[in-house]
């Protein structure tokens, strides 16, 4: 498929898909037409039973499922995909001795699964200060929160981060959803003996179990900071013009993806593997969705994440428990919405703070305004020249972690 074809498809499927009235089925069809020339090429032997069935490779129920609900377009993407074992697996990671290897410690959750964690900061025994960080899309506990050694040792920091659930080291949840993320956190803080109560630091995709929390186990919280925290464009609260506008300000692959990982999540591991489209510039990390000041951060960091294979750790358990299943997660349909939250600090005994870089190419800076708006007990800081990374730049870790705790007025 040329460069022209494969850019008047993904025009049209985004013409589709921001239509309100689009159905999966209409979406689909028009994917089938987009590449069903590609395929008649192709030797169906190996697709089809001599009944017109397709074939099973493997036992595996991730391709049976894709079998029974997929077209034979996207079914035989998916089946190349299993054939090439890099969907992960859906067993713990440590059950065989051919899987990746666990190094951290970790805890044993309540529903057998095993969370795997990193600290941080001072002992815990002499802190000041208890936080909880919750990590970003495509990252892992190695990701540390950027704040100076200085200022963690004079005020008594201790940090724990963990690998979220299909992350890392920790296992996979087929049950994951935005409220198992609050729970998987109170668990990990009680079983390290963190006390009644915690601070908790979410960045990014780390923001949607920071709501969480800030909703179903708000008595647990001593503050709250999100960090320029991912956003479902399907908030019930919404308004729908604000929501098309900036939807739209998506490039077109971010678009698509989002779009099926809401509509039709039964369908975003195959979109995910074809080949003939771009698929999400976000997943893939494009230069294009940086800054200038995102580009200079990211390579600061390229030498120490490259020395501790930071991406593949992150991967180890595979894209489908990792990545894929954050982004239907986060796009889902929640069970609350973020603006109906009720102030969890209505005698000023903690703060809850929501910061966000005017220059995001991420994550629009106008929901973030809509949020701060409907919630004015939110501290709402808006850098003026920052893209998604600038809290890394400069000395914005230390001014995010000095206002959540001391509550004190960040500097512009």
């Amino acid at each position: 498929m040329s460069t022209s074809q494969r850019s008047e498809g993904m025009n049209a499927l985004s013409k589709i898909l921001l239509d309100s009235h689009t159905s999966i089925y209409k979406f689909v069809q028009q994917f089938e037409i987009i590449v069903a020339s590609r395929y008649e090429k192709e030797d169906e032997q190996d697709f089809k039973t001599a009944s017109g069935e397709a074939s099973l490779w493997s036992y595996d129920p991730i391709e049976k499922q894709a079998r029974d609900v997929y077209t034979h377009t996207l079914f035989k993407e998916v089946k190349r995909a299993v054939e090439k074992n890099d969907y992960g697996s859906s067993s713990s990671i440590g059950d065989s001795s051919s899987g990746p290897p666990v190094t951290s410690p970790r805890i044993q959750l309540r529903d057998g699964r095993y969370l795997a964690y990193k600290e941080d900061g001072v002992p815990k025994e002499k802190a000041n200060y208890k936080i909880i960080l919750v990590h970003a899309f495509d990252s892992s506990k190695e990701n540390s929160f950027p704040a100076s050694q200085e200022l963690v040792d004079e005020l008594g920091v201790y940090f724990v981060s963990f690998d979220r659930a299909g992350y890392g080291e920790s296992d996979p949840n087929p049950k994951r959803t935005v409220k198992s993320e609050a729970f998987d956190i109170q668990e990990l803080a009680d079983q390290l003996g963190l006390g009644e109560k915690f601070y908790l630091i979410g960045v990014s995709m780390g923001g949607y179990p920071t709501w969480s929390c800030l909703n179903y186990i708000p008595h647990r919280l001593a503050g709250a900071a999100l960090v320029v925290p991912a956003v479902n464009y399907w908030w019930r609260s919404l308004p729908a013009n604000l929501s098309k506008h900036v939807f739209g300000k998506l490039f077109v692959e971010d678009q698509i993806t989002f779009w099926i990982a809401h509509n039709a999540p039964f369908l975003l591991y195959g979109w995910m593997n074809q080949k003939w489209f771009k698929t999400s510039a976000i997943v893939a990390g494009s230069p294009k969705i940086f800054t200038k000041q995102d580009m200079e951060v990211i390579k600061k960091r390229q030498a120490y994440h490259e020395s501790i294979g930071f991406q593949s750790k992150a991967r180890q358990q595979g894209v489908f428990e990792s990545l894929y299943r954050d982004l239907i997660v986060l796009f889902g349909d929640w069970e609350f919405d973020p603006t109906e939250i009720k102030n969890p600090f209505p005698n000023n005994e903690g703060s809850v703070h929501l910061w966000q870089g005017y220059e995001d190419r991420i994550v629009q800076v106008e929901l973030q305004r809509h949020v701060a708006e409907k919630l004015p007990w939110i501290r709402y800081h808006e850098n003026p020249e920052g893209g998604h990374l600038y809290t890394y730049a400069d000395d914005w870790g230390d001014k995010v972690l000095k206002e959540l705790l001391l509550r004190q007025e960040a500097s512009d």
